[in-house]
């Protein structure tokens, strides 16, 4: 210890000093907050509420946002006034729209009828390929007994539906009673969207400014780095994942018409969609195409295998890189584990936001811990820091 350096309590020097007790004291403190709160939460269950009714309309205005901006910003170099531009773009979205609800949405309902309707002869025929392979294998006896075990629950769940059948009546009531409740809501936010993506695209940098003119002017700087950031995580992401997903949809039904799938187009379609959801999502959208492939012959099964094989390969190493890059930042692990719990907390609708929000949480994480840094600085402030304090930030 320095001469000139002033004698610490022991207790100080026992924590690891003032630093380390302070993030101590904020750990603490974040602890009994969540305590107290859970405690209490019927308190914040009107927010709750509120938050969950606005949630939809705005997640959808934000993908619109990211996603039709390109278009508006590229209408007003060319003279057009942005208001202008925005109901160019809507008239033409709304158009395109009109013209797949037209031509492609028959064909995928009618695919769609066709494939609810044969699903159950697929769901028999697998089953009766399985049980001729399980008899003819060397787990034939624990098969066997799996089976009487199987068919014994049925046989339960059966007599527990007849017992039952008044409490499972009301339960199916009260089902369709918060499904109506569900679509109404949906249609509801439906309805919003238009209003609330229309002002985000005109008047989106005036929030932001606006919203930097009301911190202290020493936080700006590094609160607009931080916006900056997450706005460029968000766009990157939104634009290219839909992209992304496009590109798979369209290489899926080719493949799947050169192969001979049954359903190509629907199939294709379930792929696209599902793809916005990284490594679970092309899980997903494979079973249906193995189940079809299976039941149709063993040699469908191996040319799916080798579509699939063939996209995947062209969506990790051409297309995604080239179109998102590393976006996000994010290992594949931590991805993983963010939509795992995404799933378990908020469902379909977690793993879809799970991600963004997931990047959003991290750099503002970065930004707290540049504050704390420049606060209570045991670490040297380094002019490359991402975050670092604008003393003087006019320009801003």
């Amino acid at each position: 210890m320095k001469e000139n350096e002033p004698q610490r309590p022991p207790l100080v020097r026992f924590l690891g000093g003032r630093t380390s007790i302070f993030v101590l004291s904020i750990v603490l403190l974040i602890g009994l907050i969540i305590m107290v709160f859970s405690n209490i939460s019927f308190i914040f269950d009107p927010l709750s509420g509120f938050i969950g009714t606005v949630a939809l309309p705005v997640i959808l205005s934000i993908v619109g946002y990211y996603l039709l901006s390109p278009l508006v910003n590229a209408l007003q170099r060319y003279k057009i006034k942005r208001g202008w531009g925005i109901l160019l773009v809507f008239v033409v979205l709304s158009g395109l729209i009109t013209i797949l609800l037209l031509t492609i949405l028959p064909f995928l309902r009618d695919q769609t009828e066709a494939l609810i309707a044969s699903f159950p002869g697929y769901a028999r025929q697998l089953g009766m390929d399985i049980d001729m392979w399980a008899r003819n294998s060397p787990f034939e006896t624990q098969y066997m007994e799996i089976s009487k075990n199987m068919q014994t629950n049925a046989e339960e769940f059966l007599g527990s539906l007849t017992q039952n059948f008044s409490d499972i009546a009301g339960q199916t009531l009260d089902s369709v009673t918060g499904l109506i409740a569900t679509l109404t809501n949906f249609i509801v936010s439906l309805v919003t969207v238009p209003f609330i993506l229309f002002y985000l695209l005109k008047d989106g940098t005036k929030l932001y400014n606006g919203f930097l003119h009301v911190l202290p002017p020493k936080m700006r700087g590094r609160t607009g780095a931080m916006l900056i950031e997450m706005d460029e995580q968000l766009r990157s992401y939104i634009q290219g994942q839909m992209l992304v997903s496009l590109c798979i949809g369209i290489m899926m039904y080719i493949g799947f018409l050169i192969i001979g799938l049954d359903y190509a187009l629907l199939l294709a379609a379930i792929a696209s969609v599902t793809s916005v959801v990284p490594y679970l999502g092309p899980v997903i959208a494979i079973t249906p195409a193995i189940i079809i492939a299976i039941v149709t012959s063993p040699f469908m099964v191996l040319k799916l295998a080798i579509v699939w094989t063939i996209v995947q390969l062209l969506e990790g190493k051409f297309i995604s890189p080239q179109i998102m890059g590393k976006s996000l930042q994010i290992h594949p692990v931590t991805i993983i584990f963010v939509l795992l719990t995404a799933a378990h907390l908020y469902g379909v609708v977690g793993v879809l936001i799970g991600l963004p929000t997931y990047a959003l949480i991290k750099v503002l994480i970065q930004y707290l811990f540049a504050l704390y840094k420049h606060r209570y600085n045991r670490f040297s402030e380094k002019e490359t820091d991402r975050y670092a304090i604008v003393e003087n930030d006019d320009h801003v």
